[in-house]
């Protein structure tokens, strides 16, 4: 049994291998360009994911971006629009938001799912307040009934980041298919991979046609709605109809390859799932409870972590912890999505002036918690052995 512990293995496997070289075939090279086969992976992901519409980008940074620039776009006539998300997200979240020109405003999280702590989200809503942009921690579902109440009385957008959490779902309904457009990443130590890649799904018509536009430079020919894409054109008729480009965008697009990869990969993603749940569900059961937090909210995750997070604050116990995975060859990451809060980070700290101290449990976690590797392979004698370890630091 091999002693290393990573944070994910066997992501690409031979069977990928063997499709791409079928695909790749010298004899009758296919395009490798955006394409049929991206197009085909967009159309399964939408229907597993339960949505309507689904575009494909290069990773899910790009899903980000496309779909704050696709929102600023359509809210353009609210200069002052406020998105309110936890420091405790990635990067290309909190990004996404300053470079499309909202104003960022920040709410504490809770130690059970990682999603907002419901009181500090309430506080922070005004009459500027126009998304609601919420990140499923490494397969925890961030959403509650009273989350979604609270945008539908108030007319707020909701958006899902779900780049960590494929197949996590809420009331038996995958998370991804409640916002009004959800944003997905297939970077390789996800739950599937296209090598990079990412996806933007939404039930709205108009929103997947800006996004597709702004997807590829903002051009408007990009568009599959004629509707939409005349009423354009035709008010742009000084212009070749091929090359209008609607605002200042990116090229995100994929490629042919990584959208054969993502068609396999979805075959068996499910299957996966189900091995990474039982896993996270055995392991969090058997973490020493007075140590760790295990109170977590377990109803429909689908993590390819395990999360370990330490119940008091205690440095010297969190370096010990840190000093003995590492002795046994247990790859992690602490303080989870992002490496903890964002707020401390140095591209932040420039623009903005916000204590990272004035959110306690994101604090706490950007401390004393860590992510080690759950993968469908990983064999259960080696989860023992992790339970072992952490139990007895």
């Amino acid at each position: 049994m091999n002693d290393k512990h990573p944070l994910m293995d066997d992501n690409i496997t031979s069977m990928d291998i063997e499709i791409l070289n079928k695909f790749l075939d010298p004899n009758n090279i296919p395009k490798l360009t955006n394409g049929p086969r991206v197009e085909e992976f967009e159309n399964k992901w939408s229907k597993w994911v339960g949505t309507k519409y689904s575009v494909m980008v290069n990773s899910g940074s790009a899903a980000n971006e496309v779909t704050m620039l696709a929102l600023k776009y359509m809210l353009e006539d609210q200069p002052d629009a406020e998105v309110i998300l936890p420091p405790l997200t990635w990067v290309s979240d909190i990004a996404s938001v300053i470079f499309a020109g909202f104003k960022p405003v920040f709410c504490d999280i809770n130690l059970s799912n990682f999603s907002f702590d419901i009181d500090s989200l309430k506080s922070k809503i005004n009459k500027n307040t126009k998304i609601i942009f919420i990140t499923h921690v490494l397969g925890i579902n961030a959403l509650t009934q009273e989350l979604l109440d609270i945008c539908k009385e108030k007319q707020i957008i909701l958006i899902e980041d779900v780049c960590e959490s494929h197949g996590t779902t809420f009331n038996n309904q995958k998370a991804g298919s409640f916002g009004f457009a959800s944003n997905f990443s297939f970077y390789f130590a996800h739950h599937m991979s296209t090598i990079e890649g990412g996806m933007v799904c939404t039930n709205d018509e108009y929103l997947y046609n800006i996004c597709r536009s702004f997807r590829s430079h903002g051009m408007v020919r990009e568009m599959k709605n004629d509707h939409i894409k005349s009423k354009i054109l035709t008010e742009n008729i000084d212009l070749n109809p091929d090359f209008v480009f609607l605002r200042p965008a990116h090229n995100f697009r994929s490629t042919e390859i990584n959208a054969v990869l993502g068609i396999a990969q979805l075959s068996r993603l499910d299957g996966n799932n189900e091995k990474r749940i039982e896993n996270f569900n055995y392991f969090i059961s058997k973490l020493n409870s007075n140590k760790f937090i295990t109170d977590i909210d377990k109803k429909g995750q689908c993590s390819y972590s395990f999360i370990v997070v330490l119940r008091d604050k205690n440095k010297k116990l969190r370096n010990d912890i840190e000093r003995t995975l590492k002795e046994h060859n247990i790859e992690f990451r602490r303080g989870l999505s992002g490496g903890g809060n964002q707020l401390r980070q140095p591209y932040f700290k420039k623009f903005y002036n916000i204590n990272h101290n004035d959110f306690f449990n994101v604090e706490h976690v950007h401390e004393y918690g860590w992510y080690i590797g759950n993968y469908p392979t990983l064999d259960r004698n080696k989860i023992d052995k992790l339970i072992e370890i952490l139990n007895n630091v």
